[in-house]
C-alpha cells in the first residue's frame, strides 16, 4: 500500500466520532503519580491490561516505596511483577530508571516536571534509561494531564491500515507524525478509541473488516475487503 498523504484534521475527527459513537463515552484511566504511571507503562509492555495491572498492584504490596523497589535485590523485584511477563527484563529496567530519577532529584519523585512544558518533560523522559516517545506520552497525558498522543502496537497498527502514517513506519516516526497531527482536544480520547478498535475490531490478525465502522475511510478494509477477506 503506497502512502499518498497524511488525512486532513476533518479526517480525523470523523474517525473520533465515529469510534466514540460505536463504543460509548470516552472513559479515562485512574490518574497516577508521574513516577507509578512511568513503571505502570514499563509493566504493560508485551503483555494485557489485567496482568499489567496485577504486577503493578503486586510490586506496590511488596515494596511501601519507590526508594524501597530502587534498593531491592533484583530478583525481589522480578518475582513481585512475575504477573507482567518478561519480569527479568523488567525490573532490572525499572531499578534504573528509578535510580537515575533519585540521582537527579535527590529522590524519586517527579513533581519537578509539572511547570516544564511538554516538550521539555518528553525531553527529560526520554533521556532515563530504556525511556522512549510512547513511555513519556503516556506519563505527559495520563498522569500530568498534557495533550499527548501516546503510540502503542494497537494505535500504530490502525492508523498505518487508515494511512496516516507510511507503511513501515517506526514507532518513532509514526509518534513524530502523529503527534503534530492530531488536535490536542482529542488526542487522549482518540488514542483510547483507537486502542479499543484495534483490539476489538482491527485486529493484527483476521480484522473485522466487513463490520468496520471505519471501512469507507480506510485504504486497508477496502483493499481486504475487494480481495474477499476480512
Amino acid at each position: 500500500m503506497t502512502w499518498q498523504a497524511p488525512p486532513d484534521v476533518r479526517r480525523i475527527r470523523a474517525v473520533q466520532r465515529r469510534l466514540r459513537r460505536q463504543q460509548g463515552p470516552f472513559e479515562g484511566k485512574l490518574r497516577l503519580p508521574p513516577v507509578d504511571e512511568l513503571v505502570a507503562t514499563v509493566l504493560s509492555q508485551h503483555t494485557s491490561d489485567v496482568n499489567s495491572a496485577r504486577a503493578f498492584a503486586s510490586l506496590k504490596r511488596r515494596f511501601p516505596s519507590w526508594e524501597e523497589v530502587a534498593d531491592a535485590p533484583t530478583a525481589e523485584v522480578a518475582a513481585a511483577i512475575r504477573a507482567g511477563g518478561i519480569a527479568n527484563q523488567k525490573a532490572p529496567r525499572i531499578q534504573r530508571i528509578l535510580a537515575e530519577i533519585e540521582r537527579r532529584e535527590g529522590g524519586i519523585d517527579l513533581g519537578a516536571l509539572e511547570p516544564l512544558a511538554d516538550s521539555e518533560v518528553e525531553a527529560y523522559l526520554t533521556s532515563l534509561p530504556g525511556v522512549g516517545p510512547k513511555t513519556a506520552a503516556c506519563v505527559l497525558v495520563f498522569s500530568m494531564g498534557r495533550a499527548a498522543f501516546p503510540i502503542d502496537t494497537h494505535v500504530h497498527r490502525v492508523t498505518a491500515r487508515l494511512g496516516w502514517i507510511p507503511p513501515g513506519a517506526t514507532a518513532e516516526r509514526a509518534h513524530q507524525i502523529l503527534g503534530g497531527l492530531v488536535p490536542a482536544d482529542i488526542r487522549y480520547d482518540l488514542h483510547v478509541a483507537l486502542v479499543t478498535h484495534g483490539r476489538t475490531v482491527c485486529k493484527a490478525q483476521r480484522p473485522r473488516c466487513r463490520s468496520c465502522v471505519l471501512l469507507d475511510l480506510c485504504p486497508f478494509g477496502r483493499a481486504t475487503t475487494r480481495a474477499g477477506r476480512g
